[in-house]
């Protein structure tokens, strides 16, 4: 049975991750920061919950070696776990914005993958999946035809841009892990106060896609619902 981890799966597109795999035979793992949210959203889909804060070392580490413990070994990591930051005036923000946003987005995914990658090497097929996003895109966000072009967030574009790149370079350094990127598209969660129109379900498509891929699919890959995005 496939070994699932997903961090940020007690509410939004994690959640629903977790809903659609354990309903595929996998066995998943709620990674979430908060116990009583995670615990509740485990029980809730018949997953085990295991805490898991991706900006402190200690706690990432502590929920890999929980998963040692019980598991043995994860056949599919999904960073799933990302905040937007302070939507305030770009000519306000300050480093310690920067530093917030980068931590969760980009520096939490290089924590947790350092501290599943022998765990994941225990599998015959590991798999990351790192949920990125359109606004990463410059070819996105520069296109006036989508909607990416008409959002400002510095934050959170420079991290998902520096996240797909991160994908692509694992991907190139990790030769026995396949490690692709996702974008979700503009789906309705809390991220933005549930205003886009893809449903979640809709938004996990990708996601749950790569993570059900058979063995030897492409890895370095940056996709959608739809198929491949160029890498740009």
């Amino acid at each position: 049975m496939t070994v699932t981890f997903i961090t940020g799966a007690n509410k939004g597109l994690g959640r629903e991750t977790a809903r659609r795999l354990v309903g595929l035979g996998h066995t998943v793992l709620v990674g979430a920061r908060d116990p009583e949210r995670g615990a509740r959203a485990a029980a809730e889909l018949g997953a085990r919950f295991v805490r898991i804060d991706v900006t402190d070392d200690a706690s990432v580490a502590a929920a890999a070696a929980d998963v040692a413990d019980h598991e043995g070994s994860v056949d599919v990591l999904i960073n799933n776990a990302g905040i937007t930051g302070p939507a305030a005036d770009p000519a306000t923000l300050t480093g310690a914005d920067a530093l917030g946003v980068l931590d969760v987005n980009l520096v939490g995914v290089v924590r947790t993958t350092t501290a599943f990658l022998p765990l994941l090497r225990r599998s015959a097929d590991p798999v990351i999946v790192n949920v990125s996003s359109g606004m990463g895109s410059l070819a996105f966000t520069h296109d006036p035809s989508r909607v990416e072009s008409s959002v400002i967030a510095p934050l959170y574009t420079a991290s998902k841009a520096a996240l797909t790149m991160l994908t692509t370079q694992y991907a190139r350094a990790l030769p026995d892990v396949r490690v692709n990127a996702v974008d979700p598209g503009y789906t309705a969660t809390d991220l933005n106060g549930d205003s886009g129109p893809q449903t979640v379900t809709e938004g996990t498509d990708a996601t749950v896609g790569l993570a059900t891929e058979r063995p030897g699919a492409g890895s370095g890959r940056f996709v959608d619902r739809a198929g491949e995005i160029a890498l740009s």
